[in-house]
């Protein structure tokens, strides 16, 4: 446990040191939601746009942070030899990776505290209907999309081209999940079948269903069911395909 603390106290001072991790990760969904909440107002399917906007919100950080964030940094770290060098030291893989992914699970419950604040002070925005369930779905949504995170960290084979094939997967997916204010039943037929094996429509169905309505972190279990699913195969993925090695060199 000593361990495992130091590294997720390193882990985190490297992070909030990182201009661009910081920007990208924590950042950017609190600037997308003020140009979206200042651009849309009134309503958005017959409910406050602020609060629509703000569930849709939570799920393009659960997935920028955990997937996006994630693969960013792993595929960085293994290309440059940081991921070999940890192996000669005595921290174990395991308490490494344990690290890694708690530091982004406490960064998206910081983001998702932010823009809590943001949207109640500068939009009007409400309080999660079922508080218990809006955190559950936080530690949910940074699992599953960890668990892809390392996955596609596993199969993307350059440092130089993460980000964009990061961006490539993530800002479509978020716009066909209905993360912006559009939902999928508003999508031509061939983009709405796109969207229905997504992750994140079933994981924005999970938080509106939390933070709109009220329901029970329980109420959708074919959406739990899919989500869990996605994060399980990234991380079977990560399983097969995971290297501590370079590939590049």
């Amino acid at each position: 446990m000593k361990a495992l603390a130091h590294q997720l106290s390193f882990e985190q001072r490297i992070f909030w040191r990182s201009r661009e991790a910081a920007v990208f990760i924590f950042i950017f969904p609190l600037l997308l939601y003020t140009l979206l909440a200042t651009v849309y107002s009134g309503e958005i399917d017959d409910r406050p746009s602020a609060d629509v906007l703000l569930a849709g919100l939570f799920g393009y950080g659960a997935a920028n942070t955990a997937f996006g964030g994630l693969a960013i940094i792993l595929v960085g770290r293994r290309e440059y030899g940081i991921l070999k060098r940890l192996r000669a030291t005595p921290l174990t893989p395991r308490t490494y990776l344990a690290a890694v992914l708690l530091s982004i699970l406490l960064v998206f419950a910081l983001q998702s505290v932010a823009l809590l604040v943001l949207g109640s002070l500068g939009f009007g925005a409400s309080a999660p209907a079922n508080a218990l369930g809006f955190a559950g779905s936080v530690v949910l949504g940074a699992a599953c999309f960890a668990g892809l995170g390392v996955g596609a960290a596993s199969l993307i084979r350059s440092a130089e081209g993460v980000s964009a094939v990061v961006n490539v997967v993530l800002l479509p997916m978020a716009f066909l999940s209905g993360s912006f204010g559009s939902t999928p039943e508003d999508y031509p037929a061939f983009l709405e079948a796109i969207a229905d094996v997504l992750p994140l429509t079933y994981f924005l169905q999970i938080v509106n269903g939390v933070y709109l309505d009220g329901d029970s972190l329980f109420a959708h279990p074919r959406a739990l069911a899919v989500v869990a699913a996605w994060g399980l195969a990234g991380l079977v993925v990560a399983w097969r395909r995971f290297t501590w090695v370079p590939r590049e060199r």
